[in-house]
């Protein structure tokens, strides 16, 4: 790397990601094309306008008491006649946007999951008015059997009981990964010097986490194979077998590559933890997998040993929500370990969380996860938002109402007619992996160069050029963000794009861009090769879908 560049190789590519887009924003005679954060550019409009709605209507509720006061004073919401007001409410505004979406939502509440509609309503119009604490604090009483439903349709197919399932509203994923791994570290289930197993490659700071001083864990990379896929051989997967790994933490759909661990994965994993690992605690981190054909979580092959984290950012494109739930089984190897600490630990334990209850060692450790999520003094004011529960709650109720999947298989067209058009203006075949999600892909720069000019070029501008200098080159001169590939530890000289962030035309600049920077690169490699004959002169026209992929 150019000694210029050489002071920002050990940044995250996140933050690499900030002086990518000042390069790229340098130069007047191009357009700055960020595909780099995976922020997406798309979201869900009715659940927001039924919100909104909502909220007009919660502050005519609180308007019924205090109405004889002119300074603009309400009162609490009151449950009784709330389903006949609401009604009165829907029929008067019938025609405006987000309305009829309340008026399905209530009846699928009441109907189709058997709740109370008086009790739904009150719930969510003190909690849209955010006039009271998040009680309980760890969820609200109908959010939670509301997300719970669409958390088990979505990552389990709906096969499993919803009553063994517990959940805990928190803000968003990354929330949900500190508090884990705080949780766990307070709770003795983690010591310095342990070891943590991820899933590679991976979203940069779980790389970066168990790194921390606060945690000093050793990683054990479980690497995915590139030429199978992205999917984790059963060679990687035996590392799990080591009972000095206390944690396993997995990205699924993963971030980059975006693909699903497949079904002989899945299997293998829960033979690990059926006849090896029973103690094997599992995190994953599964926010892509509603973008992924009929998607199985860990969570729903191994549920006693599994700590789920989804967040409702990519999917509803609400990432400054700041929306998500950590799930655990009723039964888990977390409480299982907390039962099994020495005396000593459960002593100081019992001092640590004393203030929560009597019967401290009967606390299970989701609850010792709300409660650290406020370094347990202010336990009383722990929880998330209930407007955010509240949007939350309204996300799930759009979902679970889209019977035909209307929404979803819109953004998966979406995305992958994206990924088409950057790889077809590149001059190559689009990746094509099994079960992937399309919302990222990785642009492997040796396959690349291989269908573009075959493999003595590959070879070449693998060894004489340092694909982060490429990287920069790209954005100074055409305004394409790309990260990194190494940053999410990917093995392979590569680039990530995200999908997500950009409008198709935009996705096929990116590609007309990089084929003209690989264009110069190869007539940089005839003038050195002089009289040596090259493989190609011209790329292959690109391949329809199905055609030998690119894993990158």
């Amino acid at each position: 790397m150019p000694a210029e560049y050489e002071k920002f190789r050990n940044l995250s590519p996140f933050e690499l990601k900030d002086l990518l887009i000042q390069l790229a924003s340098g130069r007047a005679q191009h357009t700055m094309l960020d595909a780099g954060r995976g922020n997406p550019n798309f979201l869900a409009t009715t659940p927001r306008q039924g919100f909104f709605q909502l909220g007009l209507f919660a502050t005519a509720e609180s308007e019924l008491s205090f109405s004889y006061m002119a300074e603009g004073v309400g009162g609490l919401p009151r449950r009784d006649g709330i389903e006949e007001r609401f009604n009165a409410f829907v029929a008067a505004h019938k025609d405006e946007p987000g309305v009829a979406f309340l008026r399905r939502a209530l009846s699928y509440v009441r109907d189709q999951l058997g709740l109370s509609a008086d009790g739904f309503l009150q719930e969510v119009v003190a909690g849209i008015l955010g006039c009271d604490y998040p009680t309980p604090p760890r969820m609200l009483k109908y959010a939670e059997k509301i997300v719970r439903h669409y958390l088990i349709r979505e990552m389990a197919g709906g096969a499993m009981p919803e009553a063994t399932t517990d959940l805990f509203a928190l803000e968003g994923g990354t929330a949900a990964i500190s508090y884990i791994f705080a949780s766990l570290r307070e709770n003795g289930l983690i010591k310095p010097g342990d070891k943590a197993a991820i899933g590679m490659p991976v979203f940069t700071p779980y790389v970066e986490i168990p790194e921390l001083r606060d945690y000093q864990l050793q990683e054990v990379a479980i690497n995915a194979a590139p030429e199978c896929g992205w999917q984790y051989p059963d060679s990687e997967l035996d590392k799990l077998l080591d009972p000095a790994v206390k944690v396993f933490l997995v990205v699924n759909p993963s971030n980059p590559p975006s693909v699903k661990i497949n079904d002989a994965g899945l299997a293998r994993i829960a033979e690990i933890v059926k006849t090896k690992r029973p103690d094997l605690i599992i995190v994953t981190d599964d926010v892509y997998g509603t973008f992924a054909d009929n998607f199985r979580s860990l969570y729903s092959i191994c549920p006693h040993n599994t700590v789920l984290v989804y967040s409702f950012s990519k999917y509803f494109g609400s990432t400054g929500w700041r929306l998500g739930v950590v799930a655990t089984h009723v039964q888990n190897v977390l409480d299982r370990a907390l039962a099994a600490l020495p005396e000593d630990e459960k002593q100081a334990l019992d001092k640590r969380y004393a203030s929560l209850t009597p019967d401290v060692r009967g606390l299970k450790f989701i609850d010792r996860l709300v409660a650290d999520s406020r370094s347990v003094a202010l336990n009383h004011t722990a929880g998330l938002s209930t407007p955010q529960q509240v949007q939350m709650t309204l996300f799930s109720l759009f979902a679970l109402m889209d019977g035909r999947d209307a929404y979803k298989a819109a953004l998966k067209n979406l995305l992958h007619r994206r990924e088409l058009a950057l790889y077809r203006d590149l001059g190559v075949s689009a990746p094509d992996d099994a079960g992937s999600t399309h919302y990222y892909t990785l642009i492997d720069m040796a396959k690349v160069a291989t269908q573009l000019y075959g493999t003595r070029f590959a070879r070449w501008l693998i060894t004489r050029v340092d694909y982060e200098t490429i990287l920069f080159r790209i954005a100074e001169e055409t305004g394409v963000v790309l990260l990194p590939g190494i940053g999410f530890a990917v093995r392979r000289p590569s680039a990530r794009a995200s999908l997500a962030n950009l409008n198709e035309y935009q996705y096929a600049s990116i590609g007309t861009a990089l084929r003209r920077m690989a264009d110069e690169y190869y007539a940089r490699y005839k003038q050195e090769k002089g009289a040596e004959a090259p493989e190609a002169s011209v790329a292959p026209s690109p391949k329809p879908k199905g055609a030998d992929p690119i894993n990158g």
